[in-house]
């Protein structure tokens, strides 16, 4: 009887988690991404499938983790009780799936060979209207100062010399606010981090109603804040007139693919698809079906699986590190610097005109799209209930998704 009950405690998970506590830190970490997915309703239809893959990832014997491969390539895992060592890059699908888990094939199809980012990127441009941004063109120019955390933030990892150049790149990029460019971007240059890049700029994003309110305290003044936009609007009228809205929506996807693949041909992957999704939407009725399917099936399939596959490479290894304090610390800098470039141009933007900008404007032009325009917006609200700002930070918010994704395509062509 004692040799039986043994056998059942050595069939559970106990021994292995009392033998490494560093499993416990990893179902806090999972139970407090699930609490701000479901009860806080932060970004839940990622931040839910991220913390069910970092819960399932860390229970030990489950299999459900997926395996980070050395400097060298090589994977390390028991095969009928020995350890083997293999290169994962040599190995096929197949043998992934069978001698490493249903997760690391997962991984390996989806995440680690670019598809889903794109993929997500063309439902995102399925769900976006570029309407505000063409109406107000003028505006979009704020997307691109805040664009500044990501340069600043690389510069300055790179020169902690603790982070490789390509390393940096990735930890900065988290400052645009968009997950799908992250990872992308990571997968590119630094694979070995994605776990905790991807986790730091999900829950980046989902904080955009903490911080976004914070930078603008630190940085703005109440006279500056209750700049009215209609109001300026009446006071200086623009002299462009839209006479046909739906033929420009149409050309803009084109001619914004073309321009950006002569440019930086390294951003099509993203921009590309997100211009294709936003056409096959612009198009319309001859298109629903495909834009159905783009920004509800197959955007949705994909958030799942990119969601369950990243969260399984927190594990205990990968995680509890210094390497990812600095990630997370680098990513709240990038975040908080994009932020401020943003207000930081709007600033030196009313110095030369007379047509003055509310900074609220500016401090949208991440990719977190409408979050932080609907933050910016109920701040503008509090210092003026008639200051309905939303639709112009729309323009420097959408245009902020086609900048980070620019700047991912630079920083991966110089060091890709």
């Amino acid at each position: 009887m004692g040799d039986i009950l043994n056998r059942i405690y050595e069939m559970t998970a106990f021994q292995a988690i009392i033998d490494n506590p560093g499993f416990l830190v990893m179902y806090a970490l999972a139970f407090v991404l699930l609490y701000l997915g479901i009860k806080k309703q932060y970004e839940p239809l990622l931040l839910i499938p991220i913390a069910f893959g970092v819960l399932i990832a860390n229970f030990p014997g489950g299999g459900m983790d997926v395996i980070s491969p050395d400097g060298a390539g090589l994977v390390h895992f028991d095969k009928d009780g020995q350890e083997v060592a293999r290169n994962i890059y040599e190995m096929s699908l197949p043998e992934i799936a069978h001698d490493l888990g249903v997760m690391n094939f997962l991984y390996s199809a989806l995440i680690k060979s670019g598809l889903l980012p794109p993929i997500i990127f063309m439902g995102v441009g399925a769900l976006t209207d570029f309407g505000p941004m063409l109406r107000n063109l003028k505006l979009a120019i704020f997307g691109a100062g805040a664009q500044f955390g990501i340069f600043a933030v690389l510069l300055v990892a790179a020169s902690t010399g603790y982070f490789s150049m390509q390393q940096s790149a990735s930890l900065a990029i988290i400052g645009g606010a968009d997950g799908p460019t992250a990872i992308f971007t990571t997968i590119k240059l630094a694979p070995e981090l994605l776990g905790p890049i991807a986790i730091a700029a999900y829950s980046y994003m989902a904080l955009v109603p903490v911080i976004v309110p914070l930078v603008v305290k630190l940085t703005c003044s109440k006279k500056e804040l209750s700049i009215n936009m209609k109001q300026q609007d009446k006071l200086y009228p623009s002299n462009t007139v839209i006479k046909n809205e739906r033929a420009l929506k149409i050309i803009f996807p084109i001619a914004v693919t073309t321009l950006v693949a002569i440019i930086v041909p390294s951003a099509v992957p993203l921009v590309g698809m997100l211009m294709f999704g936003n056409l096959i939407k612009e198009v319309g009725s001859s298109t629903s079906r495909i834009f159905d399917a783009a920004s509800n099936a197959v955007m949705n399939s994909a958030t799942i699986f990119l969601g369950l596959c990243v969260g399984a490479t927190m594990t205990v290894d990968a995680f509890l590190n210094l390497q990812t304090i600095g990630i997370v610390a680098g990513g709240f800098l990038a975040f908080g610097f994009s932020i401020f470039g943003g207000i930081m141009l709007v600033k030196l933007f009313n110095l030369f005109s007379k047509k003055k900008i509310n900074p609220l404007i500016g401090a949208t032009g991440l990719s977190a799209v409408p979050m932080a325009s609907r933050v910016a917006n109920e701040i503008a609200l509090k210092y003026d209930p008639r200051n309905h700002v939303l639709n112009y930070c729309m323009s420097s918010n959408v245009s902020g998704v086609i900048g980070s994704a620019v700047a991912a395509g630079i920083l991966i062509a110089f060091l890709g």
